[in-house]
């Protein structure tokens, strides 16, 4: 999969996290901001663009742009979860619930 088809963007309009793959929506990370906090809600791929490994893509942007802005990590969601307990690079900037 060639990574230029794939872009995340962050619309805080919508508290999200934006998916698309080859200009299509693919999916979203969904989120709550106060106080330097960031709480992951809830993930999306849909049906259709599944097992090409775009939920991943997707978390390491959302965690990697919540750490270069200095926001602690809630991960609610639980895909936001699982993908933080197999990489704990990111465990210094996680409150687990």
């Amino acid at each position: 999969m060639a990574t230029d088809i794939v872009e995340i963007v962050r619309n805080d309009d919508r508290n999200r996290y934006e998916l698309s793959f080859a200009g299509e929506r693919a999916g979203f990370a969904q989120y709550r901001r106060h106080d330097g906090v960031i709480v992951f809600t809830h993930t999306v791929v849909l049906p259709e663009f599944e097992g090409r490994g775009l939920g991943s893509k997707l978390a390491k942007f959302v965690l990697g742009d919540a750490v270069a802005r200095g926001e602690r990590i809630v991960p609610e969601c639980p895909f936001i979860a699982a993908y933080l307990r197999r990489h704990e690079e990111y465990e210094a900037s996680v409150d687990w619930p």
